[in-house]
């Protein structure tokens, strides 16, 4: 199982930024994902979750900013983040559970300037 992040860059406050992850190895209707996120000098947290059933789930501090979304037969999971604001700044991973591990991707810098 092999998971790829793409789409981050540099952002204004207040943009918007779409990131996609591609999973390959299995099916990915078979596994629920994740998007993580970690900033400079701070831990790894938990930022979205979507099911196989595409049932989501959020961090707290997403306040409604953020859409987690998959697509099975595209083996494509998304990460819609509107309204970001400079402490969105972070290097932005997917991943998901494999063989009782976690499996993650490379990750994606997302920069948000003020």
């Amino acid at each position: 199982v092999q998971l790829m992040e793409s789409g981050g860059g540099s952002v204004q406050a207040g943009g918007s930024v779409r990131l996609s992850c591609e999973f390959s190895g299995i099916p990915l209707k078979l596994n629920g994902m994740r998007w993580y996120r970690q900033a400079p000098g701070k831990k790894r947290e938990m930022v979205a979750a979507i099911s196989t059933g595409g049932t989501s789930d959020y961090a707290d501090f997403v306040e409604g900013r953020f859409t987690v979304s998959r697509d099975n037969a595209r083996n494509m999971v998304y990460l819609q983040m509107n309204d970001l604001k400079f402490e969105d700044t972070a290097v932005y991973y997917c991943a998901t559970v494999y063989n009782s591990g976690w499996i993650w991707g490379q990750g994606t810098q997302v920069t948000v300037s003020s």
